[in-house]
């Protein structure tokens, strides 16, 4: 059994998590509420939700005030981010855990539901491969009940519109630059952090061994094989057994599509 220390300020971690990636997202507050929403029109006021890719429990922690009577499953491999979860829902027994690898066909034996009403995600699933997010897909439909909702957050394309795309992101890039400026933490800021708090270390240890060390400039190489368009995602979707798939909320280079089971 995992253990978590309670001496640990873990809502000061989640909220210096939330504002790093604020850093990057500065409208991540926008899609969760848009993502509750869904849920809420979708499901009744005590929905199942699979929180997938759950980070430090960022949507949990919004759909629980919204939905007090809600319970979540909560999924991720990252152990730094789990410990963090785990310490700040501690108390909660609303809030489940699983450290599953998504790419693993088998992750969903760890899970303690066969089926769920809702599936969220946020800013994670870009990081998998064209094939094995493809697959994943399909996992999905066959985890969620009839009717049941699968919402994805994260940065996906529209090519149609590149003056404008540009013009907003040169405005994003403008404003992070000044916050940075003003002290604001990034990615590899926020990673050196953990590093050095000793509450983390082992947790830490095991995340850099298994996911790579954060601080440390990616190697370059061949562009991975990772889908960028919302047109994609919309379309498999719909061909791994959705019945429903539609773009729910946009930002210049993020979306968030939902699809009905």
């Amino acid at each position: 059994m995992t253990t978590t220390p309670t001496s640990t300020d873990w809502q000061q971690w989640q909220t210096s998590w939330d504002r790093q990636q604020e850093w990057y997202m500065p409208d991540r507050e926008e899609r969760f509420r848009v993502m509750t929403d869904v849920v809420e029109a979708v499901t009744d006021r005590t929905p199942l939700v699979l929180d997938l890719a759950c980070g430090t429990g960022s949507i949990t922690d919004r759909l629980l005030r919204r939905l007090p009577g809600a319970r979540t499953v909560c999924v991720d491999i990252d152990p730094v981010l789990l410990t963090i979860a785990r310490g700040h829902f501690a108390d909660d027994p609303r809030v489940t855990f699983v450290e599953a690898d998504l790419t693993d066909p088998d992750w969903t034996a760890r899970l303690p539901h066969p089926s769920v009403d809702a599936v969220v995600t946020a800013t994670a699933l870009h990081w998998l491969d064209t094939e094995p997010l493809r697959r994943l897909y399909g996992t999905l439909a066959g985890l969620l009940r009839e009717g049941g909702v699968f919402l994805n957050a994260d940065h996906m394309d529209d090519e149609s519109a590149p003056r404008l795309n540009a013009a907003m992101n040169a405005l994003l890039t403008e404003r992070r630059e000044r916050q940075r400026r003003e002290g604001a933490l990034d990615w590899a800021d926020w990673w050196g952090r953990v590093a050095d708090d000793p509450t983390l270390a082992e947790p830490a240890a095991r995340r850099f061994a298994l996911l790579g060390d954060p601080r440390e400039p990616r190697p370059a190489g061949t562009k991975p094989d990772r889908p960028t368009a919302v047109q994609w995602h919309l379309d498999t979707l719909r061909e791994q057994g959705f019945a429903e798939a539609r773009q729910i909320w946009c930002s210049a280079g993020d979306a968030l599509v939902a699809a009905l089971r």
